[in-house]
């Protein structure tokens, strides 16, 4: 759309420039260029565009003056953050900054949110672009399962100077989104004064570990003196330490009774010998229905987290017909993290329990485990069993890009070009030393595992491997962008004012290679490395016990590391089921072409156009007999049909999108929109691979024939703009979803792959035999959880959002509320969709000093499992309480503090009942004090 009944002129791009101050003002900045809000730079200034006075903007009204005008001259319907909006209000990241927008909701079960969700739809299925283009993004936890929902955590807010989040398509947005297109733009070195040098430096600070970290950041732009050419530089240095405690439970198992032959614990028990589970069968106080936690896990994620970016504009405009711009991005973020588990095991040793405690829904909530503790041995055979998980993990993403933007205008065409490529990698690494401890304790759902003989279980002489030395893994994930587009644009006199076409080729290729680095020696704790005891204050306020809170701990990632690495020899031999598994190869490649028509006159504006789209999908893995499978070796011949094999498939797709906005009054705007949108499964699932949790017997696999999700959308909205930096927007939403794809758990008779591991039958193979989910030759019962397309759903709802300034006070308040309701044929849930969410955001803001305050709520909501095989878990309702402050000392210098989750929120994942807990974690409170400068 080219009319525009009014431009924000000056103040968009002042705000702009000021991406790295919390408080600042430029009075030179006179241009009255408005913030891009296109992929491909195709709508040229239309003569009859009505241009306002420059007008000099500061602060948070600025910026949310410039965020209005964005949303109230815009064709579709879009919400609009300026780079003091993330400045502003407390963010450490994009996602948080992305909280603040009506109907967008955060997932945050890993610190440094990373899964944002908009109008309920799943973070998968969002669209995110950086200047118009996608950036390459491989994964950076291990064992994560990689998904398409942009990771905003691994972008600096410092390069942005605004973004748009279209929750209603056009045909020119590229397609692949189903909940929203978010638009995120950089500062480009014309709109900015020339040599303008602004930057900070703080520290990050969290009080649930008591650990400060260094971060400083600049931005420098400069063009010449006839604004032809110009570069901007922006660098980051960044560095957060984050603690997350809490228990974990791995699943449950029944108990099974008389005729139960498959997994059930009372057999297991009655076959170890112990009668005490049948006689409370027997006495009522127990029922075979009823589902007992596997382990309770007092689980402890600890990383240090190091970014480094640096990104690059040069733009060239010798005339008025020509301009070019080259974007250059570099940027490596360090992610070692050390993840430590110490789970009693109830159901891996029956013969040692002595009393089992039935909760409401059918859970057992509490039960009692007799054991010896053996002193200095890595040869324990005990009735209980406690396990120590200790993984230092070493994960370094590197992330690469370069994008060139050309367009020419002439007398009322543009013709416009984009190419660009970027890629991402991650040779991360795992190490694990799994120590063992023999000794009795007591457990409770509510309060996790107490040791009855707390003298041993915290002396380090009773802990040592058991039957198995860990291992070293490593995956290298790779994953490529790369696309060309060329748009062309026609202006016209009258209603229908412009005409636009384009093509788009975009290719994502996307990869895995797993290695698994068998037989290390076992070894006690004390010659792995003893770290004292842990002192988890986190877990104490989730009402933990103390053996939870304070129990052995190993001295950390080069400890664990270096007791792997120690075994003379090691490092030859490799798990051949861990490759053939968890190696992958998926390349999507979309060609699409698209043409819009543009409308509007004083009253009514908008457009109308299609996207077609053509997709072939690549999927590439190993397909592997069961006598490979049997032998786990690398010298084994694949028959015809097996081996590393290729699957395609093609789609193509017709995507209609019409939006129109009605200008009832000068201060009121209605809105409509239509359209078709696709949307595809995260890319691992395309891919025939299977990933197993052998120790607890679940996996994960891929479906190369995974269909696209399909929608048919309706919007609309309602805004009245009443006074400056004020509104107040009712909009609704209704999405019909023709193929929806779920995630489905079935039992699968597999190979075991670590069966031939050594001490894998002694440490919890046994256990299995004796549980009977596995044969002595290592066949198990796996609970395998894989993609199908899942038929339709439907989402409906709506947001309403309210802000105003109250005149000159210096106080306001931005506030909004989104109901999304959900169902699917099949009767489950929607993941990430909440059903209620709202947000209240009062700020303050007078000559030097700034405040704001932003509670955030969400509603429970059905969540994917992180690793491997962990099933789908519904979280409890999660709030969020953020607040910041800033004083402006004089114009060149200020200070700010930010402070997030001032509530210590508990974040609460449960399967089924709420009672049937899946894991529960608290991250603690970050601050953030910076010094900022401009010049």
């Amino acid at each position: 759309m080219n009319y525009r009944k009014t431009l924000l002129a000056a103040s968009i791009i002042s705000s702009l420039c000021l991406s790295s101050v919390l408080y600042a003002q430029d009075s030179t900045q006179t241009s009255s260029a408005t913030t891009t809000t296109t992929t491909s730079n195709t709508k040229p200034d239309k003569t009859n565009v009505k241009e306002l006075p420059t007008v000099v903007v500061v602060g948070i009204r600025a910026s949310l003056q410039a965020s209005l005008d964005t949303k109230r001259n815009a064709d579709a319907i879009v919400d609009a953050i300026t780079a003091t909006d993330i400045g502003k209000f407390p963010t450490t990241n994009v996602a948080e900054a992305l909280a603040q927008v009506p109907g967008v909701t955060l997932d945050r079960a890993i610190p440094g949110t990373q899964r944002v969700s908009i109008d309920g739809m799943d973070p998968s299925l969002n669209l995110s672009l950086l200047d118009g283009h996608p950036v390459a993004q491989a994964i950076w936890l291990f064992g994560d399962s990689p998904n398409r929902g942009f990771n905003y955590s691994l972008l600096p807010s410092e390069i942005l100077g605004g973004l748009e989040i279209y929750k209603s398509p056009e045909a020119r947005l590229p397609e692949g989104s189903m909940g929203g297109t978010v638009l995120m733009h950089t500062l480009q070195p014309l709109d900015v004064a020339p040599n303008t040098l602004t930057g900070s430096v703080g520290a990050n600070y969290n009080d649930m570990v008591g650990n400060s970290r260094p971060n400083a950041s600049v931005f420098y732009s400069w063009h010449n003196d006839d604004k032809t050419f110009g570069v901007d530089v922006s660098a980051q240095h960044y560095e957060l330490f984050t603690s997350r405690e809490g228990m974990e439970n791995y699943g449950y198992t029944p108990i099974g009774g008389p005729g139960c032959t498959n997994g059930c614990l009372d057999q297991a028990a009655l076959t170890a010998g112990n009668n005490v589970i049948q006689n409370e069968l027997n006495a009522g106080t127990i029922k075979s229905t009823d589902q007992i936690p596997n382990q309770l896990s007092a689980a402890n994620f600890q990383q240090t987290e190091k970014r480094n970016s640096v990104l690059i504009n040069l733009q060239y405009k010798p005339n008025e017909h020509f301009e070019s711009t080259l974007s250059l991005m570099y940027m490596k973020d360090g992610l070692d993290n050390v993840n430590q588990s110490m789970y009693p095991w109830a159901t891996n040793r029956p013969g040692g329990i002595t009393s089992l405690t039935e909760g409401p829904n059918g859970i057992i909530v509490a039960g009692t485990q007799v054991g010896t503790p053996c002193y200095n041995t890595t040869t324990c055979n005990s009735t209980s069993s406690t396990f120590s998980d200790n993984y230092a993990r070493q994960s370094m993403v590197s992330t690469k890009g370069a994008d060139w933007k050309g367009k020419y205008s002439g007398d009322s065409w543009q013709l416009a070009a984009d190419v660009g490529i970027s890629t991402s990698s991650n040779p991360m690494t795992s190490f694990i030393k799994e120590i063992y401890y023999g000794g009795p304790f007591n457990w409770n759902i509510n309060q996790g595992v107490q040791f009855t003989d707390p003298s041993t279980a915290n002396n380090p002489s009773y802990w040592a491997d058991n039957g198995w030395g860990g291992n070293e893994e490593t995956i290298l994930y790779k994953a490529k962008d790369s696309y060309a587009q060329l748009d062309f644009s026609k202006d016209f006199d009258g209603f229908f004012n412009q005409l636009l076409a384009g093509v788009r080729y975009a290719s994502h290729w996307e990869s895995q290679v797993e290695n698994a680095y068998t037989g290390p020696q076992q070894l006690t704790l004390d010659q792995i490395g003893y770290g004292g005891l842990s002192d988890l204050s986190g877990m104490s306020s989730l009402g933990l016990s103390q053996s939870f809170i304070s129990h052995v701990q190993t001295l950390g990632l080069n400890a664990i590391k270096n007791a792997v690495l120690s075994t003379p020899g090691f490092g030859v031999a490799k798990d051949a089921n861990v490759y053939y598994g968890n190696t992958w190869n998926v390349q999507q490649q979309n060609s699409a072409f698209y043409l819009q028509a543009n409308f509007g006159n004083d009253v009514v504006h908008g457009n109308i156009g299609a996207r077609y789209v053509h997709t072939e999908n690549d999927s590439s893995g190993f397909n592997v007999p069961n006598a490979c499978s049997s032998a786990d070796t690398f010298d084994c011949a694949f028959p015809a049909g097996f081996g590393y094999i290729t699957q395609t498939n093609t789609h193509n797709n017709w995507l209609p999108a019409a939006n129109i906005a009605w200008n009832v009054a000068p201060d009121f705007v209605l809105r409509g929109a239509a359209s078709e949108t696709v949307a595809y499964a995260p890319y691992n699932e395309m891919a025939p691979y299977f990933e197993s949790n052998d120790t607890v017997l679940t996996a994960v696999g891929g479906n190369p024939n995974l269909s696209p999700y399909r929608s048919i959308n309706f919007d609309g909205s309602a805004e009245w703009y009443f006074n400056n930096q004020s509104v107040i927007a009712l909009s609704g939403f209704y999405k019909n979803i023709l193929n929806y794809i779920v995630n489905a758990a079935t039992f699968q008779e597999r190979i075991n792959g670590s069966w031939t591991l050594p001490g894998y039958l002694q440490a919890e193979g046994d256990a299995q035999i004796a549980a009977g989910l596995c044969t002595t030759a290592g066949i198990c019962q796996y609970s395998v959880t894989a993609p199908v397309d899942g038929g339709h759903a439907k989402v409906k709802g709506a947001t309403v959002s309210y802000q105003q300034a109250f005149g000159d006070s210096g106080f306001g308040l931005r506030a909004n509320y989104t109901y999304s309701d959900a169902s699917t044929s099949s009767g489950g849930a929607l993941p990430y969709n909440s059903k209620n969410a709202y947000n209240i955001a009062p700020y303050f803001e007078s000559g030097p000093y700034t405040a704001s305050i932003a509670y955030n709520w969400r509603s429970s909501y059905l969540a994917g499992g992180y690793v491997a095989g962990a099933a789908p878990t519904n979280v409890a309702s999660f709030k969020e309480l953020d607040a910041s402050a800033g004083y402006q000392i004089n114009k060149n210098f200020s200070l700010s503090l930010d402070m997030l989750n001032l509530l210590n929120s508990k974040y609460y994942s449960y399967l089924g009942s709420k009672n049937q807990l899946s894991e529960e974690y608290v991250t603690g409170r970050q601050f953030m004090l910076e010094a900022h400068f401009k010049f």
